[in-house]
Formats: C-alpha cells, structure tokens, sequence
C-alpha cells in the first residue's frame, strides 16, 4: 500500500471482506504454506527484474509496447495522468491466487515535469515526514535506521474503507544507481501487525502476520519495485506493488469480487498522484525561493 515510495495504500482488499462477513470468521491464519507461496512469487519476479536491468532495455514498462501505444502512453503521463495497470506477468486475476491467500501485483507509472532525478529522491527518502506528505493514510513515521542506500522505517497505516484499519508496519528499502539518470529502489516489509484500539490507552498490535499467527489478514506483506528516470524535463516514476493478502472467504466470491479487482489499482493510482503532486509542489517551492 507507502512508505515515502509509498507503500502504503496498496491493497486493502479484505476490510470489504470484513465488512461483508459474520464476526466468527474474520480471524484468518497465514500459514507457512502460504507465506512461501508469496515467497516463491517474489523471488521470481526478483530474478525477472533483475534479468531486465541487466539487459539494459525497457526501463519503463511502457517501452514494450507497440510503437502507437508506447506514444500514447507518453502523451498521457505528458498530460499529468496517471497510468496503472496489472503487472504483465500477472495479468489475470487466477495467477494471483494461492493456497490461504492472495497476491495482487500491479504497476504504474508517472511523469514529474520540473524535477531532477536528485530532488526526487531527497524528497522521497525523508521517511521522518510521510505523515504530512501522505496525511491519507500514514499517521505516524519514522526513520529507524540508515546507511548511504539502505533505510529501515515504521509507518503507522490508517486505512478508512467501510471499516477502519490501523496497522503498524515496519520496511527494509535498498536503493541502487543504474546511472546518473536511473535509480531503482526495492522496499520489502519486515513487520505488518494490525493495532487493536488504535489511539486508547490500552492499544496493543495483534499477531505480525507470522505463519500460524491469526489475524484479519487484512495485510501480510507488502513489497514495492520502484523505477526512477530523468528524461523529457522531468523523471518519470515508475511503482510496482507486491502484497499479500487473505483469501476470499467461502461463498462471498460472487459478492466481493469485483473489489479485489478495483482496490488495488485505486490504492496505487492514488499513491502515485499523491507523490506526483508532493514532488511537484516542492519543485514550485524551489523555484519561489
């Protein structure tokens, strides 16, 4: 769902779930059946990254596209839109679905005019202030660790959608210059508990989404794969978000169904116009002093 590169409205789908079935059957348990499912997932989609930057082509997933529809996807970006789409490797929601659990992985991509590839990432790197430049959904942040590209933070997630969520969540994020144009950053959760009473004195999180844990299973795990390009006057930000969730319930398909195909690509569209417009208002603050 953001940290800064915002993981953090990505891919809510069960508070519908929730909201939809009887109390006896919210708790949900990841097991390790499914934890290595997400795993096995991950790591594939880690070695086909890694095959591609390798290669040195198509840095944009839009670049694979057919000639007509590559530049139709520049003019719109060009235009200040925002473009989202299931993965290619995924582009069917059956692939998505394992044993206990679900994987949604979609991508998107923006254009910032007015921004250096250097401003961008000074401004998404200050973890300390995601609360105010994503107030949607982070309440609190914080930066927990670092060293020159490698950052450890904790985002409190509040997610409104029906019912209310609060999860405390924590991030390992590597980032790696390709070139003096190019960056990529891999953010991979290492904690995701969800926080009963949010707020009172007695708050406490529940089980951290370790197998045999039970939870709502509202979120499990959260990776994104970030892709930055200076280029045309401005960088081009490029998202990839990697969740793992619970499964559909039993006999609610037919009802919910049509959300696990909407909230994601709501989350992320929303998390890339929300750090579009953040970039951009630093850009005119730069230009005003």
């Amino acid at each position: 769902m953001p940290h800064k590169i915002s993981t953090t409205r990505l891919l809510f789908v069960t508070l519908i779930i929730a909201a939809l079935t009887p109390r006896s059957c919210l708790a949900a348990q990841l097991t390790t059946k499914t934890a290595q499912a997400f795993d096995e997932y991950v790591a594939a989609k880690e070695a086909r990254i890694n095959r591609d930057l390798t290669a040195k082509q198509n840095f944009l997933y839009i670049d694979v596209l057919r000639q007509d529809q590559a530049s139709d996807a520049y003019s719109k970006l060009s235009h200040g839109q925002v473009l989202v789409q299931r993965d290619e490797e995924c582009s069917t929601p059956g692939c998505t679905s394992i044993p206990g659990g679900l994987i949604h992985d979609w991508i998107g991509l923006i254009f910032v005019p007015g921004v250096s590839l250097s401003q961008a990432l000074e401004t998404l790197q200050d973890y300390d202030h995601d609360a105010i430049l994503y107030p949607s959904e982070v309440v609190k942040s914080k930066l927990l660790a670092r060293s020159p590209n490698e950052f450890h933070i904790y985002l409190r997630l509040k997610q409104v959608h029906i019912i209310t969520v609060v999860l405390d969540t924590q991030y390992d994020i590597h980032y790696t210059s390709i070139d003096p144009g190019r960056e990529i950053a891999r953010s991979r959760s290492t904690a995701v508990a969800e926080v009963a009473h949010a707020g009172a004195s007695d708050e406490r999180d529940e089980p951290a989404g370790q197998p045999g844990d039970k939870d709502h299973g509202f979120l499990w795990r959260l990776n994104s794969y970030w892709r930055f390009y200076q280029a045309d006057g401005g960088v081009y930000i490029q998202c990839n978000a990697v969740s793992l969730t619970r499964d559909v319930p039993a006999g609610l398909g037919w009802l919910i169904g049509s959300f696990i195909e909407t909230i994601p690509a709501a989350s992320l569209r929303s998390t890339l116009s929300e750090t579009r417009t953040a970039l951009l208002k630093q850009a005119n603050l730069a230009k005003e002093n």
